[in-house]
């Protein structure tokens, strides 16, 4: 009653691409932590292909996300599956200051919550205890009990126990921001921003804190044991492996190097800077539009 006009709440209207629907999906993953989400596997992968640009505003509510993710997948796809590739697995503050380790592991299932399962378990965390995977298993969209899943193939790399610590004991300066804004004292001043056309100083910042100071100084180190291992010699001299039973090879190949860039590294992340501000959705969504209309 009362004759007065209403305005309904704006919504915004996101569509799943039409080339999504009806097909077959299979993920790409790597074993790793993550400092939203305790570990980050299958589950995780479509956060990046099914979301569009504004995804990072459900970082809040990461863990539901993916159980939403996963849902839609079951509905718009015909089957999905997942190859997680555990050759390198990486701890510590992930998905981009993580320390590797060798461990020649490749998992597979067409159970999107099983194989972040045993991956969790893999890396020494109870699957169960990772919020994400609780709220799939518990929503019957997978098994992530461990005690559940048939390990079929290398039974004794299924047992393994890596022990990692995981991403939040060594949490980095841009890590504990990030939980800051999204979870802490800094989300009622700054999360609103990574809603508008201000985010991009969000990307920038990213790029001076990782490509400007943690890969030129602490990244060297960490990279230096994965260079000079095997894989680091596949890696440099690809182009020359040869196939044999025993999987790929290079004959006669140095260990892959790390070269100091000094100066050169610094500009060269200021360039980065610049295709990050040019690049950013805030501001490239835009520039389409204006495309279109002309």
């Amino acid at each position: 009653g009362g004759g007065g006009n209403f305005s309904p709440p704006r919504v915004s209207l996101y569509i799943i691409p039409k080339r999504f629907i009806g097909e077959n999906i299979i993920h790409l993953p790597t074993v790793k932590t993550h400092v939203f989400t305790t570990t980050t596997g299958a589950m995780k992968n479509a956060f990046g292909g099914l979301l569009n640009e504004r995804r990072h505003w459900t970082h809040p509510v990461i863990h539901e996300t993916l159980v939403d993710l996963l849902l839609i997948q079951r509905k718009i796809h015909r089957g999905v599956f997942a190859v997680m590739d555990g050759t390198f697995a990486g701890d510590g503050p992930g998905p981009r200051c993580m320390t590797p380790h060798i461990k020649n592991v490749i998992l597979a299932s067409s159970d999107q919550v099983a194989i972040d399962a045993v991956a969790a378990k893999l890396m020494g965390f109870d699957p169960l205890s990772i919020k994400y995977i609780r709220l799939a298993h518990d929503a019957k969209l997978g098994c992530g009990d461990p005690r559940d899943i048939a390990i079929v193939g290398d039974e004794a790399a299924g047992a393994e126990q890596w022990g990692f610590v995981g991403p939040f004991r060594k949490m980095t300066f841009a890590a504990k921001m990030q939980h800051k804004i999204y979870w802490g004292p800094l989300r009622r001043p700054l999360e609103w921003s990574l809603k508008t056309v201000l985010a991009p100083w969000a990307y920038l910042a990213s790029v001076l804190y990782h490509d400007s100071f943690w890969y030129p100084t602490k990244g060297r180190s960490v990279m230096r044991e994965v260079l000079t291992s095997n894989w680091g010699q596949l890696f440099r001299g690809w182009e020359r492996a040869v196939a044999d039973k025993d999987g790929y090879r290079v004959n006669d190949a140095a260990p892959a190097k790390m070269h100091r860039a000094g100066f050169r590294a610094l500009l060269t992340s200021f360039g980065i800077l610049g295709t990050c501000l040019k690049e950013a959705p805030e501001f490239s969504t835009r520039r389409r539009r204006v495309a279109k209309r002309s």
